[in-house]
């Protein structure tokens, strides 16, 4: 089922955040059926810092590329602002769409943009970012790939202004839209009721930021389509880190922390080396006929 179809329902879609392919299978083999590429993942474990507009289109592409020959599972990607103007747009679309891509993000921040729950964000002017969809719109290959419009306006310009926005948005072309870091239950439950029956919205749970956490369920009652959970793998697996690193550093043996972690064969049944050794065993066998 693509991602198009699967939003037609009337029922909330869960898309946990994922960061490279081994997230990736980890979640596919859950048995969620979107993932979200998060582009502050990607800052925190392939350049060990914050989101804060340092990691290029290049090495986001370069991360869809390998979780899509992994995974088929649809994948909804974070391209922060596009990397640039209208046309920078088209290309980002372009290069993310072939590298397997099934829906694209984009926001309204200025550049360089910063994780939507830091402070001090800026946004550019709401006709620019309708251009830059229009762009993107224009720019795909296929209206199977959706553009997703994120604003960041809310905390610049107040709710009025992001929801204000996020209707133009909706008339450029965006297929979905994401106001980003409501303050408040009250504000989640107004930029639901205010865009409803526009396009399927998209809620952002965030442990610690701006936005107050509820389940997928309560989101979906409120008439949210999409709950995204875009860095709290990341959180989760810091923590652990921190934790095997400080039992490591201490024990000089990984025997205290034996009980939290895969041995060697459970790490290989988990990314499926059984299969992979025998799937490659069984083109030997062809070589070896034809050496006889």
């Amino acid at each position: 089922m693509s991602l198009k179809t699967r939003l037609a329902e009337d029922r909330v879609l869960v898309a946990p955040g994922v960061y490279d392919a081994l997230s990736a299978s980890v979640a596919t083999a859950a048995g969620f059926e979107a993932l979200y590429l998060s582009g502050a993942g990607i800052a925190y474990t392939r350049l060990g810092r914050s989101d804060i507009g340092l990691v290029s289109m290049a090495e986001v592409a370069d991360v869809i590329t390998m979780v899509r020959d992994r995974v088929p599972t649809p994948l909804i990607v974070d391209a922060d602002t596009g990397y640039g103007n209208a046309l920078n747009v088209e290309r980002t679309v372009r290069l993310f769409e072939r590298a397997g891509a099934t829906a694209i993000q984009l926001e309204d921040q200025t550049n360089p943009k910063r994780c939507g729950h830091l402070k001090d964000k800026t946004v550019i002017g709401a006709g620019e970012m309708v251009g830059k969809i229009k762009a993107a719109v224009d720019s795909r290959a296929s209206d199977e790939t959706l553009i997703v419009a994120r604003t960041d306006a809310l905390a610049t310009e107040g709710p009025d202004r992001a929801i204000a926005r996020a209707h133009a948005y909706a008339e450029a072309g965006a297929d979905v839209l994401f106001v980003e870091a409501p303050q408040s239950a009250e504000q989640l439950a107004r930029v639901a009721r205010e865009l409803s029956g526009t396009v399927p919205l998209i809620a952002n749970m965030v442990e610690g930021g701006d936005t107050p956490i509820q389940g997928a369920d309560d989101l979906a009652a409120l008439g949210f389509r999409i709950v995204i959970f875009p860095g709290g793998i990341v959180r989760a697996v810091a923590r652990t880190m921190t934790d095997y690193y400080a039992s490591l550093a201490k024990a000089g043996s990984n025997k205290p922390f034996a009980d939290r972690m895969f041995d060697f064969n459970g790490l290989n049944d988990l990314i499926g080396t059984p299969e992979l050794l025998a799937r490659g065993a069984r083109y030997e066998a062809i070589d070896e006929e034809t050496r006889k």
